[in-house]
């Protein structure tokens, strides 16, 4: 290049590359109780942290060493999507801790236009598949929670009485953050607020929750064949359901457990 060329304008990096995990700093992984409450995982015997470096105290023993199995399984690199227990428990103490009024509107939100209130008026057997599922989660809200929710055809919004979305807003108000964290991921994975709350006051099993919300796209699936795409972030969605309703399992310690329940 002569000096009365100009220099090419710089053409701005593009990273192509994901950004490397991040690699494994401990060896041993256990367990503890903590002074106060609940338990600890200790790395090396030091208290493991949350990504905003508070202490990873957990309500209970058992769901801390759910908790450390994770931590033990990472090999030379910690992957943070083989750690569904520990993101569910960062969230709880780093965000849903000091902002719970805020994720329990939330919640009320998702009911006030709950997947099991819109119904199709066609073809008869998804008609007959969603009364099938949802008509008993609406009987139970009503039921349990005191909280009747009226339903429409398509999709144009439908009101909700404001007394049953202030009992749902009351049924939800005692759970501590770990269990709401569970309740809203599982809600905004299910899109219902009444599926989710089935599952964490142990109405229904996780499973039945999780076949309810795909009503709909499993008649799509068996009419039009499934993609592979698709099921592949069906099953990521899964691992987040589950785990969400294995930590509600979790925060129930048994007679032998060291820590006390919320």
């Amino acid at each position: 290049m002569t000096s009365g060329e100009k220099k090419p304008p710089k053409v701005p990096v593009r990273e192509t590359f994901a950004k490397p995990l991040p690699r494994r700093f401990y060896s041993t992984v256990t367990t503890e109780t903590h002074a106060t409450s609940g338990a600890l995982v200790l790395l090396d015997g030091r208290p493991a942290k949350t990504p905003g470096k508070r202490d990873l105290i957990l309500p209970t023993l058992s769901l801390a060493r759910a908790i450390a199995g994770e931590w033990a399984a990472q090999a030379e690199r910690i992957d943070p999507s083989r750690m569904p227990l520990t993101r569910l428990a960062n969230t709880a103490l780093d965000g849903v801790a000091a902002r719970a009024a805020e994720v329990r509107a939330d919640v009320v939100k998702y009911a006030a236009s709950d997947l099991v209130c819109y119904r199709a008026d066609r073809p008869a057997g998804l008609v007959r598949r969603q009364t099938e599922h949802w008509d008993r989660v609406l009987a139970w809200a009503e039921s349990r929670l005191g909280a009747p929710l009226d339903t429409g055809q398509g999709v144009v919004h439908v009101p909700q009485p404001a007394a049953s979305l202030e009992a749902i807003r009351a049924a939800i108000a005692p759970l501590d953050p770990f269990r709401l964290t569970a309740l809203h991921t599982m809600t905004t994975l299910t899109g219902s607020a009444l599926l989710a709350l089935g599952v964490t006051l142990a109405a229904w099993k996780a499973e039945a929750a999780w076949t309810a919300a795909h009503v709909d796209e499993d008649w799509q699936i068996a009419e039009w064949g499934e993609d592979a795409e698709a099921a592949a972030r069906r099953q990521a969605r899964w691992v987040e359901m589950s785990a969400a309703a294995r930590m509600l399992a979790l925060l129930e310690d048994g007679p032998g457990g060291a820590a006390a329940h919320p």
